[in-house]
């Protein structure tokens, strides 16, 4: 029985080689140090950061995940540590991806990076 990952706009993507959780606060815009040194933060929010990586990913998965990565938003299906399996909307910082084989008709990347920030 195999374990789905991550989804995109409800389809399965490739397992990654690494998958990195992180909550960002949101401060209002006066948030700040006060002459007293104290740090009033005012969270208005938090939001999801996901690193997602792969390495040695061949070129036809890379291009699935890049396909389906590469509207400005997308509804992403994953399991969040905070709240467990959830459903958000993210956009995709720059997506990254050098070559390491390329020969024989095998289309080896030496790895695939970018980020999922909530929307």
């Amino acid at each position: 029985m195999s374990t789905v990952f991550w989804k995109v706009n409800g389809n399965t993507m490739p397992c990654p080689s690494t998958w990195s959780w992180g909550l960002m606060d949101i401060s209002a815009g006066e948030s700040g140090r006060t002459d007293d040194t104290i740090m009033h933060k005012n969270r208005v929010g938090q939001k999801r950061k996901i690193q997602v990586g792969y390495n040695g990913i061949n070129d036809s998965d890379a291009q699935t995940v890049l396909q389906a990565i590469n509207p400005e938003y997308i509804d992403v299906t994953y399991y969040d540590l905070l709240e467990g399996t959830q459903t958000r909307t993210f956009y995709v910082s720059d997506r990254t991806s050098p070559f390491k084989w390329w020969y024989d008709g095998k289309h080896i990347l030496e790895s695939l990076t970018f980020y999922l920030i909530e929307r």
